[in-house]
């Protein structure tokens, strides 16, 4: 799947910005791409404040939200019904020929990946949001991706969703 150009701009600029929920209704979404995977209906959404999934029992946010305060949790566990969640967040800072080229292997990634969405912001080719889902294990697993090309930092989460 390529790249959705987007026409709004990105409401996060920092990665300081960005919070993590669990449980939060659906926001307004630039994109959102429907699959089913490892039996569960999954939806990726694109917003202009990041991202949101929703898998099976899992609703989960990981944006800029007005009233909410910034900071992602290095990881973060948590049952749901039959299901057990695992979140794990980084934050790293590149060089911008290093920035450059992880940029482009997300999007390589991406683009390369059945069960993708992701968007390019406007204003820099490297403004890049992007969701991939795979089945793991006796469930399903994504990873995000946000660039933030001003400071030169990616976050970077994975998530593992498995039936107990």
């Amino acid at each position: 799947m390529s790249g959705i150009e987007l026409s709004t701009p990105f409401l996060d600029t920092d990665a300081d910005q960005l919070s993590f929920t669990l449980g939060r209704p659906a926001r307004e979404a630039l994109a959102v791409r429907d699959l089913h995977v490892g039996g569960l209906e999954v939806q990726l959404r694109l917003l202009g404040a990041s991202h949101q999934v929703f898998a099976g029992p899992v609703r989960e946010t990981v944006a800029c939200l007005p009233g909410v305060a910034g900071g992602l949790p290095d990881s973060a566990v948590q049952e749901f019904d039959d299901w057990n969640y695992h979140f794990s967040a980084c934050v790293e800072h590149f060089t911008a020929a290093r920035f450059s080229e992880q940029v482009a292997l997300i999007r390589r990634r991406s683009d390369e990946s059945p069960e993708a969405l992701y968007g390019i912001f406007p204003g820099s080719a490297e403004a890049v949001t992007a969701l991939t889902v795979e089945r793991h294990g006796t469930g399903l697993a994504w990873r995000t991706w946000h660039t933030y090309p001003q400071s030169r930092q990616i976050v970077a989460t994975h998530t593992r969703l498995e039936a107990r």
